[in-house]
């Protein structure tokens, strides 16, 4: 639980940050004096995304204020972490490759330094251009934004950081499950089917997802343990099928654990009854 008073709370579009220097009076590229320390996106985790729904990554950050600046006056500094793909100062002044924080509150610490949390905002929805390509699916570098501003409102010095510290994007994946026939005589053949998609974000729809290795699991009636009993791979069109010897009345379901691009899924788990 934060403690301290709670000095700034800010809500904004992913991108309205970032570009509202764009309507700002100009200001040199400065040293601002403002640190940004201890940033952890996502609790250290890849962030998934599918097609249609918002995802909102979990933000942490510090904040300490140089001289003249102090957190009872959070109307005259601005920082936050976001993160970026490509060129810097093209994410910056177009908004390209660039995904922000949605809302973040921070809280006084001192009157030099806050405690700061809330979250990145990412829209797959093709007019926000934040996941628009599958080459999206990448390491996406972290930087800073630093702003101070004159007792007018006018912006005094602003300055873009970049960190050393990375986050993964992934598409996201689905798993489908069928296990027949049902019920079954034990010592006969289960067949299990299923498929394998995952995000394609430049067309918003779930593709199939073939050559991928995905285990198989059941779970016996009475227990809370899933175990793999075997492992298939997706056809060219995404789909899974083996079959099993039945053994006892419980659950099958297909687990796909990922990669580098592509998030982990797993499907609904399929009851079979066997006598």
């Amino acid at each position: 639980m934060r403690t301290g008073r709670r000095t700034l709370a800010v809500t904004a579009l992913a991108g309205a940050l970032a570009l509202s220097a764009l309507n700002a009076p100009a200001a040199q590229a400065a040293d601002t004096g403002i640190t940004v320390s201890d940033i952890v996106i996502n609790g250290g985790k890849p962030i998934v995304v599918g097609t249609s729904q918002e995802v909102k990554p979990s933000l942490s950050f510090n904040v300490t204020l140089p001289s003249g600046y102090s957190t009872d006056d959070p109307f005259r500094y601005d920082a936050y972490p976001f993160i970026y793909r490509g060129g810097l100062r093209t994410a910056t002044d177009t908004g390209e490759n660039y995904i922000g924080p949605g809302v973040y509150t921070c809280y006084e610490q001192s009157s030099k330094k806050a405690s700061c949390e809330g979250n990145l905002y990412i829209d797959p929805h093709p007019s926000q251009e934040h996941v628009d390509s599958n080459s999206d699916a990448t390491t996406w570098k972290v930087a800073v934004s630093l702003r101070l501003f004159k007792a007018d409102g006018g912006l005094k010095a602003e300055e873009y950081e970049t960190r050393s510290m990375i986050v993964r994007l992934k598409r996201a994946a689905k798993a489908t499950v069928n296990a027949s026939p049902e019920p079954v005589t034990k010592g006969k053949k289960i067949t299990v089917t299923g498929k394998l998609t995952r995000a394609n974000w430049s067309t918003k729809k779930y593709g199939a997802y073939g050559g991928r290795t995905v285990s198989l699991q059941f779970r016996e009636k009475g227990t809370d343990t899933f175990k793999t009993v075997k492992k298939a791979t997706t056809s060219s069109t995404g789909a899974l099928k083996t079959t099993v010897t039945a053994s006892a009345d419980g659950s099958f379901r297909w687990v796909y654990y990922g990669n580098t691009t592509t998030g982990p899924a797993t499907s609904a788990a399929d009851y079979i009854d066997v006598r």
